[in-house]
């Protein structure tokens, strides 16, 4: 920036870098899905997924290095915790995406789905134990001096942390989704020990409360597992749980990892599941799955040798 003082500019050099992560390797899926391995400063790694639409993309970022939940059928929560992601290196994923686009685009000489509009913070890590990083993240991708994203094109994902889903609720800065998974707090415990410290019937209370504007919803996501949460029964309490909450629900048929204990829900289990819902007035939507032979479903992610 010549049009700045020497002076100035020798200040702003020894007090701030401009540092993109470093791209290790990139993967890419038979339906179009992107996986970015990214080295961070201090040369830990991170999974980014980029994602096609109809007619945009999504990006699915991460907010921790590993994650301490260890759900177990996560390959993240595997990983174990390595650390918390800062801001800037949570907001420098969309810089990355954005640049491989560009390229992609020029690359190629015709038209791609389209831009990347949508972002969602469901890829390593849980963004609310992460909550002051992922704040000021968020403020600089809604900022119309930053990235400039809407805050309807924005979901974070999260478990549900107590008081800190509150404070989120409160700031606006995106849309919620929350990772239930099981619909009773005995089940939610064998899949989901951590998360289910804070008891569900308290934690769906908070959300009949949450603040949302009138035409908004929460999304709640449940990963179906074959022969664990999958059954009529599951769909019938699921509905007696939710019926205070004003939702959606995602179902999302599990993704095995390399040494799961689970298995994948039969397709008849999978559209009784959705049949009931349905049947009793909630919208249900069956999330198709992308980038599972890059092991970039959704569960997939997880930092080993052999990326």
């Amino acid at each position: 920036m010549t049009n700045l003082s020497k002076p100035l500019r020798k200040i702003l050099a020894q007090n701030f870098n401009i540092i993109w992560p470093e791209i290790r390797e990139i993967k890419e899926s038979s339906d179009g899905t992107v996986k970015f391995l990214l080295s961070l400063e201090d040369e830990k790694l991170i999974e980014t997924v980029l994602i096609p639409e109809k007619d945009h993309y999504t990006l699915c970022l991460s907010s921790q290095v590993g994650c301490a939940l260890a759900c177990t059928f996560c390959s993240t929560g595997q990983m174990g915790f390595k650390r918390n992601m800062l801001s800037h290196e949570i907001a420098a994923q969309i810089l990355v995406a954005q640049d491989y686009l560009a390229r992609a685009a020029t690359a190629q000489k015709k038209n791609t789905p389209g831009h990347l509009t949508n972002l969602v913070f469901m890829g390593m890590g849980e963004p609310l134990l992460n909550w002051k990083e992922v704040k000021k993240a968020l403020q600089i991708i809604n900022h119309p001096l930053g990235l400039n994203f809407s805050r309807r094109k924005i979901t974070l994902s999260t478990v549900g942390i107590k008081g800190v889903l509150q404070e989120f609720g409160q700031s606006k800065l995106a849309l919620l989704a929350v990772s239930l998974h099981a619909p009773t707090q005995e089940l939610r415990q064998k899949i989901m020990p951590k998360a289910a410290r804070w008891d569900l019937k308290e934690l769906v209370s908070v959300l009949a409360d949450y603040p949302l504007p009138r035409r908004e919803r929460i999304t709640i996501e449940y990963v179906l597992l074959g022969g664990v949460n999958d059954r009529p029964e599951h769909a019938r309490q699921l509905v007696r749980l939710l019926s205070r909450v004003k939702c959606k629900i995602n179902l999302i048929a599990y993704n095995p990892g390399p040494n799961s204990k689970y298995s994948a829900p039969e397709k008849k289990d999978i559209l009784k599941f959705e049949q009931i819902l349905w049947s009793k007035g909630m919208t249900a939507i069956l999330r198709k799955s992308k980038g599972q032979d890059i092991s970039a479903a959704c569960g997939q992610l997880i930092i080993n040798s052999t990326f």
